[in-house]
């Protein structure tokens, strides 16, 4: 039965693991750094929240707990306690390359502007710049993925150009964080509350409301109708309840605890091939 739920759990976290890897992935985060995001995570949570009498839990709980080893663990909690930054790790090889061809010196002009490459040779060309700094990746598939997404343009005389640095869009960028911060993050918290056994909270409210039956050639009309009614429900109600209650106690002056509250709703289509929200065997 155990094993049975074990199993169950882990399909589920694939399902929702699925539309964060085309985000990331689509922001040039792949799975190494995802990796160590989520060990990083894995122990902060096990190191805080399993200790005894108030103290953080030792390193060879943490290991036991995470499957980590334990000098995998000593080396994340060391990266923690230096506040040495998640994001200085080794990014995607596309990530990679381009940045050394912005830097490197061998594949830039005299005026430190990237080269225009061309695809093959010895020396200062893509394919010497892929052998360097692509891990393992051919350079015929690295030249066709940097061009599909973008970042590289082939120029008539058949050389490669970088169009920019880096492999996605700043507003993309903001969009992701502000989505991981201020949706998925809230979201999480609320569904760590209501599976919590030993809590004493009240389970919060998480609710959706969905079809399955709704005709291709409606669906703008939907997604429009949705989009407004949720608008005006966060803005004119519940915007203005909140604002109403921070300033309930203006005139009080006694001392007392300010604790963040939030709602959110949302609205969202499954790809046909991905149509596991409705799935209910």
């Amino acid at each position: 039965m155990q094993d049975t739920i074990h199993s169950q759990i882990l399909i589920a976290l694939l399902i929702a693991l699925r539309p964060l890897a085309r985000v990331l992935l689509r922001a040039g985060i792949g799975h190494r750094e995802f990796n160590e995001v989520s060990k990083a995570a894995f122990v902060d949570v096990a190191t805080k929240d399993y200790g005894l009498r108030g103290r953080p839990t030792n390193i060879s709980r943490v290991a036991v707990m995470t499957g980590l080893t334990r000098k995998e663990v000593r080396r994340i909690r060391d990266k923690n306690e230096s506040g040495e930054n998640i994001g200085g790790t080794r990014g995607t090889p596309m990530g990679v390359l381009l940045h050394q061809w912005y830097t490197e010196p061998d594949f830039l002009n005299p005026d430190g502007t990237p080269l225009d490459l061309p695809f093959d040779g010895s020396n200062n060309s893509f394919s010497e710049l892929v052998r360097r700094f692509g891990g393992d990746i051919p350079p015929g598939a690295m030249r066709t993925e940097l061009v599909r997404i973008g970042v590289v343009e082939e120029l008539i005389n058949g050389r490669l150009r970088p169009l920019k640095r880096n492999v996605s869009k700043n507003e993309m960028h903001d969009r992701l964080i502000d989505g991981l911060t201020v949706v998925i993050y809230p979201a999480l918290v609320a569904l760590v509350n209501n599976t919590d056994n030993e809590s004493s909270s009240p389970t919060w409210v998480m609710r959706t409301a969905s079809t399955s039956r709704v005709r291709e050639n409606d669906v703008p009309r939907v997604r429009r109708i949705s989009s407004d009614r949720l608008t005006d429900f966060v803005e004119s109600i519940i915007d203005d309840l909140f604002v109403a209650y921070e300033t309930l106690h203006d005139d009080d002056l006694t001392e007392s605890s300010d604790k963040s509250v939030g709602v959110g709703v949302f609205y969202f289509e499954e790809k046909k091939s991905e149509s596991h929200f409705f799935d209910k065997t």
